[in-house]
C-alpha cells in the first residue's frame, strides 16, 4: 500500500478499543485429539494472509486490518479473568487478587495499578483540542453472573489517567446515550428551552464545584487526591453541557432505534452461574449492539470525542445468544459445560460480522479528503487466548485504521513478545514517544513492523 510522507508521519487522531469476552479458539487443548488446532489464526504470508474461520467475515477490509499475533499477556497476573481484562488496556497486573473466582467486595480496590491507554491518549488528545467527552465508554448486555449489574474487576476495562487509577463504569441504556451524545444536535425543538434547561445543570455542577473547592485546603493528601478527581470529572460534564455545531458535513444525528424489551441493567438480576436468563434483552444483543457502534462512530464523525471503547459484555459474558439457537451462556460453551470449540467458533464468527460493521461504519465517514479510519487507530482484543485452559498465550489481537502510518493488510508474527510492547506502539502512532507502558518488569520496547 502506498503511503505518502504526510500519512507516514502524521499522528493518529482517533482511538477505538473493542473488547470481546473469552479468548478464541486458538488451540489444540493439551492432550486432546477431537478438539481443532486453530480456527483464529491466519495461514499464508504476512502481505498475503489468508484469513481464518473465524476472521473470515472480514475479508471485505482485510486491507484495513493488521493481524498482531504471537504476542502473549503476561502482565494478566491475578484472577484468571479479571487480570486479563485489567492488564490489557493497561499492561499492569491487578491489585490485590481475590482467589481465582472469586469477586471481591464493592470498595475493592484489586484493580488496575495503572491508567488504561485509551485515558492516556484521550489525556493527550483533549490538551490538543478540546471536545464535548473526554472519552465515551459503551457496554452492551454488561456486569452478568457475578458482578450482578456492579462495576466489579471482572468487568472493568477502562482506567483513569490520574493518580488514582480508578475504574470507569461504561454507559449501558441506548436512549441515554443517543439523548446524551446527540441531544444538542437535535433539530430545534425550541432553543431557549433546551439552553435553560442546559444552564440549568451547569448552576447545579457549579454549586459543587465551588463547595468541593472550599473543602478541598483541609484535606490530607489522599483525601485531596479524591476531592480533585472529583473536581475533573465535574469540569468534564460541564464541558459535554454546551450545544454543538458540527463542521464536518458527514456529522449528522444518527436514526433513532426502538429497543423497546432490551433491558440495559438486567445483569442486576443475574445468578452467579448464569442461570437467570433474560432472552428476550439477549435477543435484542445485535440490534442493540448495531446502534451503539453507530452511535460511537458518528460522535467521533461529529468530532464529540476522539477516544471510545466498547465492550461486547464483561468477561464472563452469562447471556444467551438466541439468533444463533445458542440457548447456553458464553461461558457454558467456553468451560463450565465442558469446552465447546464449536459453538466458540459460532460465537466468535459472530463477532467477527460485528467487527466488520464499525470498520465499515468508519470507512464510511468522510473527514475531509480522507475517511475517520484513515485516522484511526482500533485495538480488538480480549482478556484470555484459550477458554478451556485460560491462558494468555499467543493472545487473539488485531488492530484496524492508518492511523499514524499504521500499515496495514498484513499478518505480522512476534516470538511470544509481551503485549505491554503493542500498547507502546499503540500510543507511539498517537505521538506519544515513551518506550514503556504499564509494569515495566513487561516491556521491552515498541513492536517492530507497524509502520
Amino acid at each position: 500500500m502506498e503511503r505518502t510522507a504526510d500519512a507516514q508521519t502524521a499522528p493518529a487522531q482517533r482511538f477505538l478499543a473493542v473488547f470481546q469476552p473469552g479468548g478464541s479458539v486458538v488451540a489444540q487443548p493439551a492432550g486432546s485429539t477431537t478438539t481443532p488446532a486453530n480456527r483464529w489464526v491466519p495461514t499464508g504470508t504476512e502481505t498475503a494472509p489468508i484469513l481464518s474461520p473465524i476472521l473470515a467475515p472480514l475479508e471485505p477490509v482485510k486491507n484495513k486490518i493488521l493481524i498482531v499475533d504471537g504476542l502473549d499477556m503476561a502482565s494478566a497476573v491475578g484472577e484468571q479473568h479479571q487480570a486479563g481484562i485489567i492488564a490489557l488496556l493497561t499492561g499492569t497486573t491487578q491489585n490485590m487478587p481475590p482467589t481465582n473466582g472469586a469477586i471481591p467486595p464493592p470498595n475493592s480496590t484489586s484493580y488496575a495499578q495503572g491508567p488504561s491507554i485509551d485515558q492516556v491518549i484521550a489525556t493527550r488528545l483533549q490538551g490538543q483540542k478540546t471536545r464535548a467527552f473526554r472519552s465515551i465508554e459503551m457496554a452492551v448486555r454488561w456486569a452478568t453472573g457475578k458482578s450482578h449489574g456492579l462495576l466489579s474487576p471482572i468487568n472493568a476495562l477502562n482506567f483513569e489517567d490520574n493518580a488514582m487509577h480508578s475504574p470507569i463504569p461504561p454507559r449501558l441504556d441506548p436512549m441515554v446515550i443517543f439523548s446524551d451524545l446527540f441531544g444538542s444536535l437535535m433539530p430545534d425543538n425550541g432553543s431557549a428551552g433546551q439552553a435553560s434547561i442546559i444552564a440549568q445543570k451547569k448552576s447545579i455542577l457549579d454549586f459543587v464545584d465551588r463547595r468541593f473547592t472550599a473543602v478541598s485546603p483541609r484535606l490530607g493528601a489522599r483525601d485531596k487526591a479524591i476531592v480533585d478527581q472529583h473536581l475533573t470529572k465535574i469540569r468534564d460534564l460541564e464541558q459535554s453541557l454546551t450545544v454543538i455545531t458540527p463542521t464536518n458535513p458527514s456529522c449528522k444525528v444518527p436514526a433513532m432505534v426502538d429497543t423497546t424489551g432490551y433491558n440495559p441493567r438486567t445483569g442486576i438480576n443475574s445468578a452467579n452461574d448464569g442461570s437467570v436468563k433474560d432472552t428476550v434483552t439477549d435477543n435484542l444483543i445485535p440490534k442493540v449492539g448495531t446502534y451503539m457502534m453507530d452511535m460511537m462512530v458518528m460522535a467521533m464523525a461529529c468530532d464529540l470525542t476522539a477516544v471510545g471503547s466498547f465492550q461486547w459484555s464483561d468477561t464472563e459474558a452469562k447471556h444467551t445468544f438466541p439468533w444463533l439457537n445458542l440457548t447456553e451462556h458464553h461461558h457454558f460453551y467456553q468451560h463450565d459445560g465442558g469446552f465447546r470449540p464449536t459453538e466458540c467458533e459460532q460465537i466468535d464468527v459472530w463477532y467477527s460480522q460485528m467487527h466488520l460493521h464499525l470498520i465499515q461504519a468508519m470507512a464510511a465517514i468522510d473527514m475531509g479528503g480522507h475517511t475517520l479510519l484513515d485516522e484511526s487507530v482500533v485495538f480488538f482484543g480480549t482478556e484470555i487466548s484459550m477458554p478451556p485452559t485460560h491462558t494468555k498465550t499467543g493472545m487473539p489481537f488485531f488492530l484496524a485504521g492508518n492511523g499514524g502510518g499504521l500499515r496495514t493488510g498484513r499478518w505480522l508474527r512476534y516470538n511470544h513478545l509481551s503485549h505491554n510492547n503493542l500498547l507502546v506502539s499503540i500510543l507511539n502512532l498517537f505521538g506519544d514517544a515513551r518506550t514503556t507502558f504499564g509494569d515495566p518488569m513487561y516491556n521491552t520496547g515498541a513492536l517492530t513492523n507497524l509502520v
